[in-house]
């Protein structure tokens, strides 16, 4: 039997009454589904009354995400509030969540834009759409001080040129262990659209881990597996070592998975997963263990990191994701306490679903990794660590 991953978004956006839009979102997929419902100022495109509901969850811990939308309450949906909808709500309540109050910010901006279209045309009623867009572009968004005040902090990245440009090249950043000369890769990133919950390309992804100085990425998009081909061409292309990988799903949580080429669809048990990653001669990383935490903290369910080892998870995984660029300190910390009492190897990550986002985190290797067989071997060895990029 061929399981298939399916995901369907619908935004509907009403005019409520003649200074409000009402909007509704569904996020439907093989493994989630969940709705928002809120209202938007179309003065300043302002929402408000924000209201979200899970219709189907995997943890314990996704319902605790509603309690946290409410932070996106006063954003200005204008075009750059993106990054800060990533960051205070994808962060803090649930990226699902975050993912569809973007994909209604778009629809809140386009039926604005139709609505003063057809405002405009009341007074000229011979103005066609491509005068009236020239129109926008010309005079600028009423909405855009507004928005920038919303997004004046929203930024996390520092992006570096590269030489070419004549500006100084990124230093790379010494490992915690003091050696020069290590070899940097992200070992965790998501592009679009093989991964429906990011918004970048792999050509962006990859473009942005060049000009900060990475040395490779790894390309580990949801129950996605990219075909050597084409790794080959985006290697050849870009001349930059890109390496493919996967984020399985699993009943215990989310898996990266190097050096196994199968194409799991859908959710697979951990101790299946691990029968196959062996017989293939793979490694598997748990990915961000603990994430959630956040939302009611690992003291208030007497959750330590001696009990914490002893979830079969971490019988059954080659190693544990320790810094991840998605979660909070709190859990990449209880991360790296459990890997260090298990003596497991730590990689670190940017999770990143966006170019914004490349570098924050990555794994340092002793020496330089020049194809996914050497990547394997060197996961194997835990000659390695997780370290903060940027």
């Amino acid at each position: 039997m061929i399981s298939e991953f399916n995901r369907n978004k619908i935004i509907d956006v009403a005019l409520l009454d003649e200074k409000t839009l009402a909007v509704h979102g569904i996020l439907n997929d093989s493994i989630y589904s969940l709705e928002l419902d809120f209202k938007v100022n179309l003065s300043d495109l302002v929402c408000f009354e924000i209201e979200g509901r899970w219709l189907r969850y995997t943890t314990p811990e996704c319902p605790q995400a509603l309690n946290f939308l409410a932070q996106a309450e006063g954003f200005c949906l204008a075009l750059g509030i993106e990054e800060k909808i990533h960051k205070t709500v994808g962060r803090t309540s649930c990226r699902h969540f975050a993912n569809l109050l973007i994909e209604c910010a778009y629809a809140v901006r386009e039926t604005a834009k139709l609505i003063r279209y057809q405002e405009a045309q009341v007074h000229n009623p011979e103005l066609t759409w491509q005068e009236f867009l020239l129109g926008e572009s010309e005079t600028g968004s009423n909405f855009s001080q507004k928005a920038a005040e919303d997004t004046e902090d929203a930024s996390v990245a520092v992006s570096v040129a590269a030489p070419a440009t004549g500006e100084p090249a990124k230093r790379l950043p010494t490992p915690a262990t003091g050696k020069s000369g290590a070899f940097i890769i992200d070992m965790h990133m998501h592009t679009a659209p093989a991964s429906p919950c990011a918004s970048d390309s792999v050509e962006a992804m990859i473009a942005k881990a060049q000009r900060i100085g990475l040395h490779g990425i790894c390309l580990t998009d949801h129950n996605y597996l990219w075909s050597a081909a084409d790794i080959r061409s985006l290697r050849k292309k870009f001349t930059f070592p890109v390496f493919r990988a996967n984020e399985i799903v699993t009943e215990q949580g989310d898996m990266l998975v190097y050096g196994f080429y199968d194409d799991v669809q859908g959710i697979i048990k951990l101790s299946e997963l691990k029968k196959r990653v062996q017989a293939a001669g793979g490694f598997i990383v748990a990915a961000h263990p603990f994430r959630g935490f956040l939302t009611f903290g690992a003291d208030d369910i007497g959750l330590t990191p001696e009990k914490a080892r002893s979830r079969e998870m971490f019988q059954l995984v080659d190693g544990v994701e320790t810094l991840n660029g998605k979660v909070t300190a709190t859990e990449n910390g209880l991360a790296r306490e459990v890997a260090e009492g298990l003596k497991l190897p730590a990689t670190g990550g940017s999770d990143a679903h966006d170019s914004s986002s490349v570098g924050l985190y990555a794994t340092a290797f002793t020496r330089p990794i020049n194809n996914e067989v050497e990547l394997l071997a060197a996961l194997k060895t835990g000659d390695y660590q997780p370290i903060k990029f940027r």
